[in-house]
């Protein structure tokens, strides 16, 4: 029975993480700054959720109420402030190295769970975790001569961890949300980041070929209508360390564009890397267990 309700929310995570893992390649390809980027996101991102809304009959005043739709602008807050820090440490530190950083943010999600929500988060899991994010440093090949010690290297570190702390909060947030249907939670949060970033945009700068706004309209109907759709439904589902071992699929997905796309080739090391999130995140769900089971727990299961 519980496998059965766990599934939904394990496969709309893994696809909304696969599509994460495609935002370089459409940001990059639209040829935009990262302010212009995020907002033309939230942008369409929010007309498709609206268009969405609507069909499904969520826009009644019933379907909002006081205290769902601050939690959504709090989590909204976070998670566009999120993406300005983690856009801004690009220009600091290495893609790389901010990417690494980042993806620190299931330590936080768990930490946090733990102190604020009481979750009990076992060895095996914390175990998976660690594993998965050893996965993680071997795709991104890091050593020590990667970190020079300069102020803006530094500096951008410090922006892609605080992006990793936004990004659990506003996890957590949505995991508190009951009643409201998370396509409504994220048409609030797109719209909020809409007038977050208005003051922010270069609109002279707005591309000039279709082929380029062809890829920021894929950017918000694609990778924030349908991949927060799928996203914020799986957060209310799983369990928070699944979340967390499953966020790991989007760094894996996006090596493998980086080499479909840009023949960018993998190495041994990237290989192994993705095999280890891969086994990591089917060891979470799965509940394999990395520990043997305490003494007292064998007591129990044999007087049972």
């Amino acid at each position: 029975m519980q496998i059965h309700r766990f599934q939904p929310g394990m496969i709309e995570m893994i696809i909304a993480m696969a599509l994460s893992g495609t935002i370089g390649l459409f940001v990059l390809e639209s040829g935009q700054s990262a302010f212009n980027a995020v907002f033309f996101r939230c942008l369409f991102g929010a007309l498709g959720l609206a268009a969405f809304c609507w069909w499904r009959g969520l826009l009644r005043p019933a379907s909002f109420n006081r205290r769902n739709v601050i939690l959504a602008l709090v989590g909204g807050v976070a998670l566009v402030s999120n993406w300005i820090l983690l856009f801004s440490s690009f220009s600091l530190a290495s893609i790389s190295i901010s990417t690494a950083a980042y993806h620190t943010q299931p330590f936080f999600l768990v930490l946090l769970s733990a102190l604020f929500l009481r979750e009990k988060i076992g060895g095996s899991k914390l175990g998976w975790l660690a594993i998965a994010f050893g996965g993680l440093v071997l795709i991104l090949e890091l050593d020590s001569a990667s970190f020079t010690g300069d102020m803006a290297m530094i500096q951008g570190l410090g922006l892609a961890l605080g992006a990793a702390v936004l990004y659990a909060i506003a996890t957590l947030v949505i995991k508190r949300q009951q009643g409201m249907a998370p396509h409504l939670i994220a048409l609030i949060q797109v719209i909020l980041g809409c007038f977050m970033l208005a003051p922010l945009v270069d609109f002279q700068a707005a591309p000039q070929d279709g082929r380029a706004w062809g890829f920021l309209v894929g950017l918000g109907l694609i990778h924030t209508c349908i991949m927060y759709i799928l996203l914020y439904s799986a957060f209310q589902k799983l369990k928070t360390a699944a979340i967390a071992i499953l966020a790991f699929v989007y760094p894996a997905v996006a090596i493998l564009v980086d080499y479909l796309v840009y023949d960018q080739d993998l190495s041994l090391y990237q290989m192994a890397g993705i095999a280890l999130i891969l086994i990591a995140a089917a060891g979470v769900n799965m509940g394999w267990k990395l520990l043997p089971s305490s003494r007292k727990e064998t007591n129990k299961t044999a007087e049972a």
